[in-house]
């Protein structure tokens, strides 16, 4: 019976998607009249200014004799150039994270006893209510792993009994305690994932107050808790480099449209994860990973450059991997001629 129910549902939809899909088009000629730019951009591929923000700042041209040239990506978190950040705690070979999330929260670079203050805190943010990893990360794990931190954030909310106080200082304390957690729960989410979907043996490791985040997470992630001082630095590092990006990407728009119309700190969060989960945003690392896997499906020499070549021209037109014109990975929305983040990488 219930196998019959789903095959009528799916001829249903079938066929109803294709009625649906008919009488809802629009004529592209109306998008130009009326003054719409889709995708957010305008016929020149330049974006749209939907607010403006003094937390982060990219730049990728310049103005010269009136006209917008591109050069080489900068990105600036409060004022500083991401080079200079970066470089200034490796040099100094000290973890930066926490130092960078004061930074960006708070406008200012911190003294060493506001930092030591700042991580004391984060400590004391640094715990999941009693039975959550059981009863709510353990219990119908998600194969995507953006799914998993959703369900797990919008839960918190029946944790917190201040959780529609929408005053600064309790905001300020659910972000402290977001920041503090996301750790926890994207490696926990990821063991029952690995448990329950694919047979690998179950472990879970508390965080340890005295590490870094990035420490943490490796402690937490491994079945020894043994990890090397190198990978923990670079880890560091692309925590910081991917903590924000010019404040209007897709997941950091939807957070200022969610959060204007008053919602709690945790919807706002899902609402943003959500968005991240796009395989046009965040998602776009899994897409990579499976266009990879498809490519080597489907070309019987990768060193042979022309039958590459013939595969990725499918791929653009439509014709193969998910048929939706793309190569995932390559290029960037706002970076013409190098990515900052990218070159701090490679050196």
């Amino acid at each position: 019976m219930q196998y019959y129910n789903r095959q009528m549902l799916d001829l249903y939809t079938d066929k109803y998607s294709k009625i649906s899909y008919d009488h809802n088009q629009i004529d592209n000629n109306l998008y130009g009249q009326y003054g719409v730019k889709r995708g957010l951009r305008d016929k020149n591929g330049q974006g749209v200014l939907v607010g403006i923000t003094n937390v982060s700042l990219i730049q990728s041209s310049e103005e010269i004799d009136g006209k917008s040239v591109p050069c080489d990506g900068k990105l600036f978190y409060r004022g500083y150039n991401i080079l200079d950040l970066v470089k200034g705690f490796v040099n100094d070979r000290r973890f930066g994270y926490e130092e960078i999330t004061y930074l960006l929260l708070f406008g200012v670079l911190p003294t060493r006893a506001q930092l030591a203050e700042f991580q004391e805190i984060l400590g004391v943010c640094r715990f999941l209510p009693k039975n959550f990893v059981r009863d709510v990360i353990m219990k119908a794990p998600s194969r995507d792993i953006m799914n998993t931190l959703t369900k797990s954030i919008l839960t918190l909310t029946s944790y917190d009994d201040r959780v529609f106080d929408l005053s600064l200082p309790n905001v300020l304390k659910q972000c402290l305690t977001l920041i503090s957690i996301f750790p926890m729960l994207s490696v926990y989410g990821y063991h029952a994932y690995n448990h329950y979907e694919c047979n690998d043996s179950l472990y879970i490791h508390r965080p340890d107050n005295h590490l870094s985040a990035a420490e943490n997470i490796l402690i937490m992630l491994r079945p020894d808790k043994k990890y090397t001082e190198l990978e923990a630095r670079v880890l560091d590092v692309s925590l910081v480099l991917h903590m924000e990006h010019g404040g209007g990407n897709n997941s950091t728009f939807t957070t200022r449209v969610v959060s204007s119309a008053g919602s709690d700190t945790y919807s706002v969060i899902g609402a943003a994860l959500s968005s991240l989960k796009g395989p046009k945003h965040g998602g776009a690392n899994n897409k990579v990973v499976e266009m990879i896997q498809d490519i080597k499906m489907h070309v019987g020499d990768l060193k042979d450059e022309e039958e590459v070549k013939r595969y990725l021209t499918k791929i653009l037109t439509k014709q193969a991997f998910d048929h939706r014109g793309l190569i995932y990975g390559m290029g960037h929305a706002v970076y013409s001629i190098s990515d900052p983040r990218a070159l701090i990488f490679r050196g």
